[in-house]
């Protein structure tokens, strides 16, 4: 079964590979390398090129022994900074890095699953259909990967994100679309001692604006917040320009509509109130996605987590993944637990056993999707 040993001496080869998002080029020839080693076709598509970065997409295919279901596994090659230099510790039957640095779990975790079920079904001689690998470029902080991935070199219609931080049994099944806002609010600048009745202040407008705003947990569906809020350079004049960054999110795609309308009026009564001007940008990031409980993906994924011990469990999800995007693009996915904890932090890490569990997990789909 799973090598334990080996599993964790990848991981800890992969993690200490510098990858920022856009960065991916040392681990992408890595990566080429190991899958055309287990006997995969390995392209690579524009991605990179397309969005400014080093490298693109990794796009694998391990060729079936017998005819059953095209299937794909994908994880992110990028990391979030800081994330250079890694340092992996373990203790107690946990990996973490020293402190300084994220560790990489998320999404390295997920790569070294999807190898080490790779080098099983080859091992074991497992009967399979296609398997076919994503390894994607620049998700974290836009999803750049995916949605710049050439899709027709894709053939599967089922998908497996290995991304989400549960424990090896989570199956996200329901994920929220994504509205950005971006606004400029344009006032008039005066001198706020001598003549503020002149002026019109942009940042009151944006005060009025946000004051007036349904934010954070809206409903049990929805969430919406304003996280960047920049103008001003002095106390005496009255600030004629202000940038503010939001975001709306929703299970449901008429009620994410009427969440980013709702904050669109705001800003324009408010500037209209002042006697100010809004210039503003919504841009839908990403779709939402829902797969019922009885499709066959989920199933099928239940049904491999049962031979292992592990029982498996939908969950809806309030962030946004590659799942997303392959969702949007045609290919039913599901976002799959794999133990990443504290991602994004310096307290990152992930227990042995759930990566163990994470690979057996891999081993275990092929397999069934091959029966």
């Amino acid at each position: 079964m799973v090598q334990q040993e080996r599993l964790i001496q990848e991981f800890l080869e992969l993690v200490k590979i510098n990858s920022h998002s856009g960065k991916e080029g040392k681990i992408a020839k890595v990566l080429i390398d190991k899958l055309k080693d287990l006997g995969l076709e390995v392209t690579q598509d524009n991605a990179g090129e397309k969005v400014g970065g080093e490298t693109g997409n990794i796009i694998a295919r391990l060729k079936g022994n017998k005819k059953a279901p095209a299937i794909l596994f994908s994880c992110h090659m990028d990391t979030v900074k800081p994330g250079e230099n890694v340092k992996p510790v373990i203790k107690d039957g946990v990996i973490y890095s020293d402190g300084t640095t994220v560790l990489g779990a998320d999404n390295k975790a997920g790569i070294a699953a999807v190898l080490e079920g790779l080098r099983l079904i080859k091992e074991n001689k497992i009967a399979h259909g296609d398997v076919e690998i994503v390894f994607s470029i620049w998700e974290e902080g836009g999803l750049f990967g995916s949605k710049n991935l050439d899709y027709d070199k894709v053939t599967a219609k089922y998908g497996f994100v290995l991304d989400s931080g549960g424990s090896p049994g989570e199956i996200i099944n329901v994920g929220p679309c994504q509205d950005k806002i971006n606004a400029k609010i344009v006032g008039k600048p005066s001198h706020a001692g001598v003549a503020p009745e002149e002026g019109v202040s942009a940042i009151m407008i944006a005060a009025r604006a946000i004051n007036n705003m349904k934010l954070l947990r809206v409903d049990e569906e929805t969430t919406a917040n304003i996280g960047i809020i920049q103008g001003g350079e002095a106390t005496n004049v009255v600030t004629p320009e202000v940038h503010i960054k939001g975001e709306a999110r929703s299970l449901k795609e008429d009620k994410l509509s009427a969440q980013t309308n709702h904050m669109i009026k705001a800003l324009k009564e408010s500037a209209e109130y002042f006697g100010g001007k809004v210039e503003i940008d919504a841009e839908r990031v990403y779709p939402a996605f829902t797969i019922d409980e009885n499709d066959e993906i989920i199933i099928k994924v239940k049904e491999a987590m049962s031979r292992i011990g592990i029982k498996g469990y939908t969950k809806a999800t309030g962030g946004g993944s590659d799942t997303n995007i392959f969702n949007g693009n045609g290919i039913k996915s599901v976002n799959l637990g794999i133990g990443e904890k504290k991602p994004h932090t310096l307290e990152e890490h992930i227990s042995i056993i759930d990566l163990v569990n994470s690979a057996k997990m891999v081993y275990e789909i092929i397999k069934v999707f091959g029966e």
